[in-house]
């Protein structure tokens, strides 16, 4: 149908509805649509009809407004108004690749409607289509010549497809055409100048990029940067003397920076250890009171120099009372020698400190103040939890609290022993107080919550973060609101241990959600950071979300899900009725009698709950209506409710499963995990070639992994035993398989792998476990490999010892295991006397909140040390 050309009166009808949806006046522009559309003669006008619909989507309306627009549209196909208005539905709908599509066929229509060519270079950006995006940007170019954000848009477009030096001359013909006073103070200038500099120095042009600095200095406002950029050039450009000129000026700005002292020995480019140590010495002299030069020689110093630095720096902090003396350290334990002269020496001052208040008997002057022995004993307490020795840990922190009852830091450092000896419900009790001593503290509040979670006290975690969240609004779904994804992430990991995998699906929905929400929330910064001239922050900002999913709450998310999924495809949930009619078959009147009126109470108890809740939801609801009502303008309808029920009964695990991975996959490619949890999602698909490549990535990063070995293991067995395998596809495995493994049969690979790892305990455990999947009848032989602790194995802790209790109780190492399941909780029990894990059955039932793992469940144990 030909366009309609609408006369005068209802023209200027149609312009008042483009300016009330411009300036968000939806009611009104309804009102001019019904004016128009009114009209016989134009009761089917495409344009309007599109207008109509767009107005209504805005106000929630999807349905009907899809409808008016698609009806629009088959009046008048050649409006690039009707295609225009269609894309904006497709955008607000995230569909942005069918955006994308319609952008394209409005400017069939109207090839230079400028509106359109803005709105499609926004979409390409956000779908990251590079080189369409520099297309549209020339058009946009060409027709706004003196436009800004014409050049600069151009200028990006070249920046991210990597041609730096294009990027670079756009960049210097926009500049020559900015008339700026070399005194004025111009921000956007100035960050149009840094932006020029870093184009430059990505392009190599290291030489151009320091005369380029050293010709617009003045005219540039972040002067730190330009300094850092200079020294960073001239050590580039191989000028180490001029390079060294101005470190010390910024070392002089900030003696406490460590990328300074780097630059420092750059530029100086030390012979010795004692030219390196030098540096530092000739620091001291000029900052006396610095800690950072005093810290960074402990890196590289050995034997007794490093005693006498270390010594030095211990004493400062010491003296000072500086909680995070540990941390800084630790870094050096990786060293044997090293950690031995931390103990050695801290353990000498703990004593001296305690019989003559003094570091050392020799030493001269004032004794120490009380306040040093206890930061030594803090010390102490972290030190020897970090080495695993939990008794001598307690023995210091408990003396350090006897002696100052009243500092938080304290209760926090015997929480995170318990945590790490595995005994989470002692950590929380000791949490508890430590919160209990400040209650305004929100780092602490958070920290107990945390530790709740890990004990499975969901209920208890949520009532302590509500003491911070917004009043009104029940605190799960404040800070779900909030993107708070480290109490998502732990409620997900407690629920996964409580087996409530409904729930523990909904916070991963909700992590993965919020990672949508950033991705989509980048849109509005590709017209504001034009605007503004923050180019760096904003090439930054694109360079982030590109490897956004790589976060590590992410991950975790994730990997949780996942293994959720395989755990629902190997085992689904069945229907509660079923399960309860065959609990009640074998009781007798009386016990059942008894039974349903627990049942009742229960019932009333969680009805209760329910309607409190409810409440709640409903008096939520009336504020977000009112809220929504007052703005006028709710885009989009609301996102489908996550209900854990649906969610722990999917159709496809497998599937759901491979949504969460192929970012992972994508991004996370270095993590061994992410292709073993591949492996374990195509095993179960039965897709052989992904098998393969899962398996081949794996070997690429770790070949000895224990999960890797039993992936390969299984693998081998898997495709020995099949034979409804396509020819190419056997061929391929065959020849792959046997560059793999290099043995003729599965037992063999297996043995082989156990004589090259038999002195450490988890590949021990990986080995029975394949002995007995490969070979059943060789169960006693299996327990007794994974049951070795030996001091002179390695690999010995909580985690590995709990993995193989499992292992005994699950039936992976043979069935009926009951008598060395206790045998082996008992040894454990002797090396690990604060573990709940390997209590005794009575303790164990006293603590029915907490997870079997107590708090080294799969995943957490990774972090322990970096959350000492």
């Amino acid at each position: 149908m030909p366009t309609v050309t609408l006369p005068p009166k209802e023209n200027a009808l149609f312009k008042r509805i483009l300016r009330c949806y411009e300036h968000k006046q939806y009611r009104n522009g309804l009102k001019f649509c019904k004016q128009i559309l009114g009209n016989p003669k134009f009761a089917e006008h495409g344009e309007t009809l599109a207008m109509k619909g767009l107005t209504l989507n805005c106000l929630g309306k999807k349905e009907e407004a899809y409808e008016l627009v698609r009806r629009g549209l088959r009046n008048d196909l050649k409006s690039h108004v009707c295609w225009h208005v269609y894309g904006l539905l497709q955008r607000s709908d995230k569909k942005y690749d069918e955006a994308i599509k319609c952008y394209r066929n409005a400017l069939k229509w109207d090839k230079d409607n400028l509106q359109i060519l803005r709105d499609l270079s926004l979409l390409q950006i956000q779908m990251r289509d590079l080189e369409g995006y520099r297309e549209t940007r020339y058009q946009l170019l060409q027709l706004r010549p003196a436009q800004r954000a014409s050049w600069i848009g151009y200028a990006v477009a070249y920046h991210l497809l990597e041609d730096f030096e294009m990027a670079a001359k756009i960049v210097e013909e926009f500049r020559k055409t900015q008339q700026t006073s070399p005194d004025k103070v111009d921000y956007e200038y100035s960050e149009l100048l840094l932006y020029q500099n870093q184009v430059l120095r990505e392009a190599g042009l290291y030489k151009e990029a320091l005369e380029h600095l050293n010709n617009y200095e003045k005219q540039i406002c972040d002067k730190l940067a330009v300094e850092e950029t200079r020294g960073e050039l001239l050590l580039k450009l191989d000028r180490p003397e001029e390079a060294l000129d101005v470190y010390r000026r910024l070392q002089d700005r900030n003696p406490e920076n460590w990328a300074y002292y780097q630059g420092l020995e750059k530029a100086l480019n030390p012979g010795s250890i004692e030219e390196r140590h030098n540096i530092y010495e000739e620091s001291l002299v000029k900052f006396p009171k610095g800690l950072v030069p005093r810290r960074l020689p402990l890196n590289f110093l050995r034997g007794d120099t490093f005693c006498e630095c270390l010594d030095s720096y211990l004493r400062i902090n010491f003296s000072k009372g500086c909680p995070p003396v540990f941390t800084t350290l630790k870094s050096l334990y990786t060293d044997k020698e090293k950690v031995t002269i931390i103990e050695d020496l801290v353990v000498g001052y703990e004593t001296c400190l305690r019989s003559c208040r003094m570091f050392s008997e020799n030493d001269d002057g004032k004794p120490e103040p009380p306040t040093t022995l206890l930061w030594v004993q803090y010390f102490l307490a972290q030190h020897f939890d970090f080495r695993g020795q939990t008794s001598i840990a307690l023995d210091y922190i408990n003396m350090a609290i006897d002696s100052t009852p009243t500092l938080i830091e304290l209760f926090l450092i015997k929480a995170k022993i318990y945590k790490h000896a595995g005994n989470i419900k002692e950590a929380v009790r000791w949490m508890d107080e430590a919160q209990a001593l400040d209650t305004a503290d929100r780092f602490i509040n958070s920290k107990c919550a945390k530790y709740m979670l890990k004990a499975g006290l969901i209920k208890e975690a949520e009532e302590m973060c509500s003491k911070f969240t917004r009043e009104g609004t029940s605190a799960v779904e404040n800070l779900n609101e909030m993107q708070c994804m480290w109490f998502q992430t732990e409620c997900a990991l407690a629920y996964k241990a409580m087996n409530k995998f409904g729930e523990a699906l909904k916070k991963c929905h909700e992590i993965e959600r919020h990672f949508v929400e950033i991705t989509d929330d980048q849109f509005d910064f590709h017209t504001y950071c034009m605007r503004k001239m923050t180019l760096r922050s904003y090439v930054d900002l694109l360079k982030l979300e590109d490897v956004l999913r790589q976060h590590p709450f992410y991950y975790k998310a994730s990997r949780t899900a996942i293994q959720i999924y395989l755990a629902l495809h190997d085992k689904p949930l069945t229907d509660d009725n079923k399960e309860s009619h065959t609990a009640t078959e074998n009781l007798t009147d009386k016990e059942l009698k008894k039974l349903r009126n627990k049942q009742r109470r229960a019932q009333k108890k969680a009805q209760l709950e329910e309607e409190k809740k409810n409440a709640e939801k409903e008096k939520q609801l009336k504020n977000q209506k009112k809220k929504k009502e007052d703005d006028d303008e709710e885009i989009g309808g609301p996102k489908e409710e996550l209900i854990p029920d649906k969610l722990a009964k999917p159709e496809n695990p497998l599937e759901e499963a491979v949504k969460f991975l192929i970012p992972l996959k994508n991004l996370v490619r270095n993590k061994i995990e992410t292709h073993l949890l591949a492996f374990e999602i195509y095993f179960r698909k039965e897709k052989y070639l992904l098998m393969l490549q899962s398996v081949k990535r794996a070997v690429a990063i770790e070949p000895s992994n224990p999960w890797l070995h039993q992936c390969l293991v299984r693998f081998f067995k898997r495709v020995s035993e099949s034979v409804n395998l396509a020819e190419v596809v056997r061929m391929v495995l065959k020849q792959e398989i046997s560059r793999l493994f290099g043995e003729s049969n599965p037992q063999s690979f297996n043995k082989n792998y156990l004589s090259q790892h038999s002195n450490s305990i988890p590949h021990r455990l990986a080995a029975a476990k394949m002995m007995v999947y490969l070979e059943p009848s060789s169960d006693k032989m299996a327990c007794e490999i994974a049951m070795a602790l030996d001091e002179s194995l390695s690999g010995r802790s909580i985690q590995i010892c709990t993995e193989v209790l499992e292992a005994l109780r699950d039936g992976q190492l043979g069935e009926g295991q009951q008598k060395a399941v206790e045998a082996y909780r008992v040894t454990c029990h002797k090396i690990y006397p604060y573990s709940l894990a390997f209590m005794p059955p009575g303790y164990q039932d006293n603590s029915t909140t907490i997870s079997a793992n107590g708090d080294l469940s799969a995943g957490e144990h990774d972090d322990m040390a970096n959350e000492m």
